[in-house]
């Protein structure tokens, strides 16, 4: 039986010390002229950087500590997770996984939302305070297995739901698919994508424009995942060691994904405020794992063969950055599919940018499933 031991998070004053002063020495640099649109300005950067400097770390810690935490070992990593119990024993438990660039701490809203629920917000190997797998890949069957086994052999859950995003988006379909014994439902936000060989198949008209609409988007916008995939090491080395362009990386991300007017990246606040921005730039910093973070672009990318069709129940919630989603591909594939909605509000980060909202779905969700009354 694998042992689950509590975590408190604590970053020693010298490393608080040591990030100040290498901010406060940032050699920041204008604008670039006719430089392509993108979600960060020299503007918008030097004033993160300033409040990254007098940001108070101690209460956004004293904050986080307020969700119990705890490790567990399975298999060659180290877990990292936090675990909200509600008040029933019988209550439904709910597995909540994040992506990149973001962390566990940007859902945590989410779930405080949540009391009626036994919420575990997961942090992926490699990622924040989870070790990465010590030996073989990154892919997404293996961290599906992780995970499920965190919630049934180590957490004890006989059935559980299951929400992903992001890289842990086909993790979410894996875990559903493989194990419908286990996971009663199914929450999504990143619907999901046929592999390239499937959607050469494609006869739909929308299901064809949609694709060719991401792949233009890509064309311009993917530069971020194909340095992270192919150059992975020299990327993180930079980034590693300067808070400055850690953060330029970090929250350029969080402002062009998220549901936000492009123009204006201070907009992101309205969704995503500047105390959490910087929460996920610090808990990158003081655990080193800007390079672990990026092995799911290099080491996942080839995870062969397509997923199985989800037969257990579904909610599709199609997030503003895939409006255009065709329903007919969450039908075919979702074969129980109880809610498809586009939200009117909400981006990439969709449970962190409108979390009252997505907790109302996904206890609206339960309840039509018979595990809440």
């Amino acid at each position: 039986m694998t042992f689950v031991r509590p975590f408190t998070l604590s970053v020693p004053d010298a490393v608080l010390d040591d990030l100040r002063d290498r901010l406060a020495r940032s050699r920041l640099l204008d604008d670039s002229p006719r430089r392509p649109r993108s979600g960060m300005t020299a503007a918008y950067h030097r004033q993160l950087v300033k409040s990254w400097r007098d940001f108070d770390w101690r209460a956004r810690e004293r904050w986080l500590g307020r969700h119990p935490q705890f490790l567990a070992d399975i298999e060659d990593t180290t877990i990292h997770f936090a675990h909200l119990r509600a008040s029933r024993a019988d209550a439904p438990a709910l597995l909540v996984m994040h992506g990149w660039p973001h962390t566990f701490a940007l859902q945590l809203d989410f779930a405080d939302l949540l009391p009626d629920f036994h919420v575990v917000v997961v942090s992926l190997p490699g990622f924040a305070f989870s070790t990465p797998y010590a030996e073989g890949a990154v892919t997404e069957r293996r961290l599906a297995v992780t995970l499920h086994t965190l919630m049934t052999d180590v957490l004890g859950y006989r059935r559980y739901l299951t929400y992903g995003e992001d890289v842990s988006a086909n993790v979410n379909d894996l875990i559903a698919a493989s194990h419908p014994d286990a996971v009663a439902g199914v929450l999504v936000t990143h619907a999901h994508f046929p592999t390239p060989d499937e959607r050469h198949q494609v006869t739909s008209l929308e299901e064809r424009a949609f694709f060719a609409r991401l792949a233009a988007s890509h064309e311009k916008d993917g530069a971020y995942g194909h340095v992270q995939a192919t150059r992975p090491d020299t990327l993180a080395a930079a980034l590693n060691d300067s808070p400055a362009g850690l953060l330029a990386w970090l929250a350029e991300k969080l402002v062009e994904w998220s549901d936000t007017p492009p123009g204006d990246p201070a907009a992101v606040e309205a969704r995503i405020s500047r105390e959490r921005i910087l929460t996920e730039a610090m808990i990158y910093w003081v655990t080193q794992s800007i390079g672990s973070s990026f092995r799911p672009y290099y080491e996942g990318a080839d995870t062969p063969g397509p997923i199985p069709p989800v037969r257990v129940p579904a909610a599709v919630f199609i997030q503003r950055h895939e409006y255009d989603y065709p329903e007919s591909l969450a039908r075919g594939f979702y074969q129980d599919l109880r809610v498809f909605e586009r939200l009117d509000v909400g981006g990439h980060f969709a449970v962190a940018e409108v979390p009252d909202a997505m907790a109302a779905r996904t206890r609206a969700f339960a309840v039509a499933l018979g595990l809440l009354s």
